[in-house]
């Protein structure tokens, strides 16, 4: 089973999305100011969010500056950031685990039309994404070593984010990120769990839905229901496309995914050729273990713990907002949002 074209597009951030105005339109990434003690470097991504930027301290800043020497920073306009101040928001509430990408605040800068810019300052993930990592293989998929060690440290950060009684809602390879950590055995890749712009709080209503159609679970693209153990479907997909390089389905639209979930019982084939370690997680993972569950399944229970010895714990912190700007209030989502 071979990755499609439409699930390559899926699987690339979508385009940027821009402000009505024609003025603002026309601004881009590279006309945005520098913050106080950071200057903007190459844009590494776009997203329906805004842009990523590397950005690096400014040459003057002293060694003490709680800010890291290299930073990504993602930015759009004010009247565009919700998603962002609601990320800034779960990251807030969400922080205190290795396993998410860290974030070391906020900022508001403006470009060169005296627009006003929110930038939400995250850590910088040099390896990339996920997504990109197994594109790489070219449908080989990655060796279960690798597979299991991400999966070990994606596992941990779940049982954070479920303990704290949220859910991701948009577990995926584009949105786990690769960063390096110097080990006893040289230097690895950690993976982090990213992008928690649709994540939401398990104790509140929701009436609306967030997430990629090839990830969502039975419940979540039938009834509407999206829970922790939606994040565990989503993955147990995830581990499917790590281990074989394609996604558990055929199909890329709701309707295709629906009917195959429909005439498999409602639970993706588990593929030919993996490990018993490797079947029984999926399994696990398609029958709703719960992470902390999870944890202790052979695949990743035996997965090398990594020695973190260059990981500085992000500090919370917030730069100090313009007078003339107040905090935009997060307006639930009324209409249902799905990427595909």
């Amino acid at each position: 089973m071979k990755r499609n074209s439409v699930e390559e597009a899926e699987a690339q951030e979508t385009p940027l999305i821009t402000s009505s105005s024609s003025s603002s339109s026309s601004s881009s990434s590279s006309s945005f100011n520098n913050g106080i003690q950071w200057e903007r470097g190459r844009l590494i991504g776009k997203g329906s969010f805004g842009s990523v930027l590397l950005a690096s301290l400014k040459p003057h800043i002293s060694k003490h500056t709680i800010f890291p020497p290299v930073m990504a920073v993602k930015s759009a306009e004010i009247s565009i950031s919700e998603t962002l101040q609601k990320e800034k928001q779960n990251y807030d509430n969400l922080k205190g685990c290795t396993s998410l990408i860290q974030c070391f605040g906020e900022e508001i800068t403006t470009d060169q039309n005296g627009h006003m810019i929110y930038n939400l300052l995250l850590e910088v993930a040099a390896g990339g994404t996920l997504a990109h990592h197994i594109n790489n293989t070219g449908g080989k998929g990655l060796a279960e070593n690798e597979v299991r060690s991400y999966t070990k440290s994606i596992t941990k950060g779940l049982i954070h984010i479920h303990q704290k009684q949220y859910v991701h809602c948009d577990l995926k390879p584009a949105n786990i990120l690769l960063v390096p950590r110097n080990t006893t055995k040289g230097r690895r890749f950690v993976a982090k769990i990213a992008d928690l712009g649709l994540a939401r709080r398990t104790t509140k209503p929701s009436y609306s839905l967030g997430g990629t159609f090839s990830y969502m679970a039975p419940e979540t693209l039938i009834d509407g229901v999206q829970e922790s153990p939606s994040d565990i479907w989503a993955l147990g997909c995830l581990v499917v496309e790590m281990l074989t390089g394609n996604r558990p389905w055929t199909a890329a639209d709701k309707a295709g995914i629906v009917k195959q979930i429909k005439e498999d019982y409602g639970m993706p084939k588990i593929p030919e050729g993996l490990s018993a370690e490797a079947s029984g997680f999926l399994k696990n993972c398609f029958v709703r273990f719960t992470a902390e569950m999870l944890l202790t399944v052979p695949f990743v229970a035996a997965a090398e713990e990594e020695q973190d010895q260059d990981f500085v714990r992000a500090p919370s912190f917030v730069t100090k907002r313009p007078r003339q700007f107040k905090r935009q209030r997060i307006i639930p989502f009324k209409a249902v949002q799905l990427i595909n």
